[in-house]
């Protein structure tokens, strides 16, 4: 049974850093193309960025240039440093599987002031 436990969230005025982490328990993490998504109140949730099992990443537009996604095989973790961020930035962070095909964790608040 895979888990996944997203911390690092807070609150940060426009133009500040975060660093969102998650860590993966189960089966297969390093082979795993994994990504981090996000859901703003009352809106869908969205992927931001993906890495693959090599390192690959791709980045929705939003973020592209602001948001880096890096991941640790050895560890089990997946991060997303995120600077420059905006009031349009506030919501839920989550990681999963790129597909979204494991159990969702409770994410982690990210909350940008203007």
């Amino acid at each position: 049974q895979v888990q996944l436990v997203e911390s690092g969230g807070g609150l940060v005025q426009a133009g500040g850093s975060l660093r969102l982490s998650c860590a993966y328990s189960g089966i297969a993490f390093s082979i795993k193309a994994m990504g981090w998504y996000r859901q703003a109140p009352g809106k869908q949730r969205e992927l931001v960025a993906s890495i693959t099992s090599k390192g690959i990443t791709n980045y929705a537009d939003f973020v592209k240039g602001r948001f880096t996604v890096s991941r640790d095989n050895a560890k089990n973790t997946v991060d997303l440093q995120m600077n420059s961020l905006k009031p349009e930035d506030t919501a839920v962070y989550y990681c999963n599987n790129l597909g979204g095909s494991a159990p969702w964790g409770q994410g982690t608040q990210v909350t940008v002031s203007s």
